[in-house]
Protein backbone atom coordinates (compact mmCIF):
# COMPACT_ATOMS: atom_id res chain seq x y z
CA UNK A 1 0.00 0.00 0.00
CA UNK A 2 1.00 3.16 -0.80
CA UNK A 3 -0.50 5.00 2.13
CA UNK A 4 2.89 3.79 4.52
CA UNK A 5 0.28 2.00 6.86
CA UNK A 6 1.15 -1.20 5.50
CA UNK A 7 4.70 -2.96 6.62
CA UNK A 8 4.16 -5.37 3.02
CA UNK A 9 3.87 -3.66 -0.45
CA UNK A 10 0.88 -5.23 -2.26
CA UNK A 11 -0.72 -6.50 0.68
CA UNK A 12 -4.61 -6.26 1.00
CA UNK A 13 -6.30 -6.16 4.26
CA UNK A 14 -7.29 -10.29 3.53
CA UNK A 15 -3.93 -11.44 2.99
CA UNK A 16 -2.31 -9.57 5.90
CA UNK A 17 -2.10 -10.96 9.51
CA UNK A 18 -4.63 -10.34 11.44
CA UNK A 19 -4.49 -8.82 14.78
CA UNK A 20 -6.22 -10.54 17.67
CA UNK A 21 -8.83 -9.05 19.52
CA UNK A 22 -7.97 -8.22 23.43
CA UNK A 23 -10.38 -7.72 25.92
CA UNK A 24 -9.52 -4.59 28.01
CA UNK A 25 -8.22 -5.44 31.36
CA UNK A 26 -10.32 -4.19 34.59
CA UNK A 27 -8.52 -3.61 37.88
CA UNK A 28 -10.17 -6.83 39.43
CA UNK A 29 -8.37 -8.64 36.45
CA UNK A 30 -5.07 -6.79 37.20
CA UNK A 31 -4.45 -7.09 40.88
CA UNK A 32 -6.13 -11.03 40.64
CA UNK A 33 -4.10 -14.02 41.67
CA UNK A 34 -2.05 -15.35 39.09
CA UNK A 35 -3.68 -18.40 36.80
CA UNK A 36 0.30 -19.83 38.18
CA UNK A 37 1.40 -18.33 41.57
CA UNK A 38 4.60 -19.99 42.88
CA UNK A 39 6.67 -18.08 45.47
CA UNK A 40 9.40 -19.60 47.28
CA UNK A 41 11.74 -17.97 49.86
CA UNK A 42 14.70 -19.07 51.25
CA UNK A 43 15.07 -16.96 54.46
CA UNK A 44 16.11 -17.46 57.85
CA UNK A 45 19.32 -18.64 57.86
CA UNK A 46 20.68 -20.58 61.54
CA UNK A 47 24.25 -21.63 62.35
CA UNK A 48 23.74 -24.91 64.19
CA UNK A 49 26.20 -27.00 66.35
CA UNK A 50 29.71 -26.55 67.71
CA UNK A 51 33.55 -27.07 65.96
CA UNK A 52 32.81 -29.75 63.07
CA UNK A 53 29.18 -30.58 63.66
CA UNK A 54 28.09 -26.84 63.34
CA UNK A 55 26.05 -26.09 60.05
CA UNK A 56 23.53 -23.51 58.72
CA UNK A 57 19.83 -24.20 57.81
CA UNK A 58 17.30 -22.05 55.63
CA UNK A 59 14.06 -21.61 55.85
CA UNK A 60 12.28 -22.64 52.59
CA UNK A 61 8.39 -21.62 52.49
CA UNK A 62 6.44 -21.88 49.43
CA UNK A 63 3.00 -20.66 48.57
CA UNK A 64 1.20 -21.89 45.91
CA UNK A 65 -2.20 -22.64 43.75
CA UNK A 66 -0.36 -24.76 40.67
CA UNK A 67 -2.62 -27.74 41.12
CA UNK A 68 0.35 -30.40 40.81
CA UNK A 69 0.68 -29.44 44.59
CA UNK A 70 -1.49 -30.88 47.08
CA UNK A 71 -0.21 -28.18 49.84
CA UNK A 72 -0.82 -24.61 48.86
CA UNK A 73 1.83 -23.07 51.01
CA UNK A 74 4.48 -24.96 53.58
CA UNK A 75 7.52 -24.34 55.37
CA UNK A 76 10.31 -26.52 55.65
CA UNK A 77 14.18 -26.08 57.06
CA UNK A 78 16.70 -27.11 54.71
CA UNK A 79 20.51 -27.25 54.58
CA UNK A 80 23.04 -27.07 51.81
CA UNK A 81 23.52 -30.61 51.24
CA UNK A 82 19.68 -31.14 51.09
CA UNK A 83 19.85 -28.69 48.11
CA UNK A 84 22.81 -31.11 46.71
CA UNK A 85 20.19 -34.03 46.90
CA UNK A 86 17.58 -32.14 44.60
CA UNK A 87 20.04 -31.76 42.71
CA UNK A 88 21.45 -35.07 42.12
CA UNK A 89 17.81 -36.42 41.84
CA UNK A 90 16.15 -33.65 39.33
CA UNK A 91 19.70 -34.57 37.12
CA UNK A 92 19.07 -38.16 37.66
CA UNK A 93 15.47 -38.65 36.98
CA UNK A 94 14.03 -35.69 34.98
CA UNK A 95 14.53 -34.64 31.66
CA UNK A 96 15.48 -30.47 32.69
CA UNK A 97 18.88 -29.05 32.75
CA UNK A 98 19.08 -27.93 36.20
CA UNK A 99 21.11 -25.01 37.26
CA UNK A 100 24.10 -24.42 39.24
CA UNK A 101 23.81 -24.37 43.07
CA UNK A 102 26.31 -21.72 44.84
CA UNK A 103 29.90 -23.08 45.05
CA UNK A 104 30.94 -25.41 48.44
CA UNK A 105 33.17 -22.42 49.28
CA UNK A 106 36.28 -24.83 49.98
CA UNK A 107 38.85 -21.95 50.23
CA UNK A 108 36.36 -20.93 53.38
CA UNK A 109 36.11 -24.03 55.37
CA UNK A 110 40.44 -23.82 55.63
CA UNK A 111 42.07 -23.10 58.98
CA UNK A 112 43.44 -20.54 60.41
CA UNK A 113 40.93 -17.36 58.70
CA UNK A 114 40.31 -14.03 60.04
CA UNK A 115 36.37 -14.94 59.44
CA UNK A 116 34.37 -17.32 60.41
CA UNK A 117 34.61 -18.98 57.24
CA UNK A 118 31.25 -20.62 56.09
CA UNK A 119 29.63 -19.26 58.87
CA UNK A 120 30.40 -15.49 58.12
CA UNK A 121 27.14 -13.26 57.77
CA UNK A 122 28.05 -12.15 54.83
CA UNK A 123 28.77 -15.76 53.09
CA UNK A 124 25.63 -17.06 54.27
CA UNK A 125 23.30 -14.02 52.88
CA UNK A 126 25.31 -14.81 49.80
CA UNK A 127 24.34 -18.55 49.57
CA UNK A 128 20.85 -17.94 50.87
CA UNK A 129 20.37 -15.73 47.72
CA UNK A 130 22.07 -17.98 45.46
CA UNK A 131 20.16 -21.02 46.77
CA UNK A 132 16.47 -19.09 46.50
CA UNK A 133 17.50 -18.61 42.96
CA UNK A 134 18.18 -21.83 42.53
CA UNK A 135 15.14 -23.18 44.06
CA UNK A 136 12.86 -20.71 42.16
CA UNK A 137 14.46 -21.50 38.54
CA UNK A 138 14.17 -25.50 39.11
CA UNK A 139 10.60 -24.94 40.64
CA UNK A 140 9.25 -22.37 37.95
CA UNK A 141 10.20 -25.27 35.31
CA UNK A 142 6.90 -27.11 34.56
CA UNK A 143 8.76 -30.45 34.13
CA UNK A 144 10.35 -30.48 37.69
CA UNK A 145 7.06 -29.36 39.50
CA UNK A 146 5.70 -33.00 38.75
CA UNK A 147 8.91 -34.28 39.99
CA UNK A 148 8.15 -36.16 43.87
CA UNK A 149 11.67 -35.07 45.07
CA UNK A 150 10.89 -31.20 44.33
CA UNK A 151 7.50 -31.84 45.98
CA UNK A 152 9.28 -33.63 49.15
CA UNK A 153 12.06 -30.91 49.41
CA UNK A 154 9.52 -28.37 49.04
CA UNK A 155 6.57 -29.97 51.34
CA UNK A 156 7.98 -32.36 53.47
CA UNK A 157 9.56 -31.86 57.33
CA UNK A 158 11.86 -34.57 56.90
CA UNK A 159 12.96 -35.94 53.15
CA UNK A 160 13.06 -39.94 52.90
CA UNK A 161 15.90 -40.05 50.82
CA UNK A 162 14.43 -43.85 50.32
CA UNK A 163 11.73 -42.57 48.13
CA UNK A 164 10.59 -44.22 44.80
CA UNK A 165 11.62 -41.44 42.17
CA UNK A 166 8.42 -40.53 40.09
CA UNK A 167 6.06 -38.28 38.87
CA UNK A 168 3.45 -36.65 40.89
CA UNK A 169 -0.14 -37.38 39.10
CA UNK A 170 -2.78 -34.20 40.13
CA UNK A 171 -6.04 -35.84 41.42
CA UNK A 172 -8.80 -33.92 40.02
Amino acid sequence: MADGKSGATGSTPETSIKRLDFKKQTLDDAYAVPANLLEIEVSNPETHGLARTRYTDYEVKMKTNIPVFKIKESSVRRRYRDFEWLKKELERDSKIVVPQLPGKAVKRQLPFRGDDGIFDDDFIEERRKGLEEFLNKVAGHPLAQNERCLHMFLQEPIIDKNYVPGKVRVNN
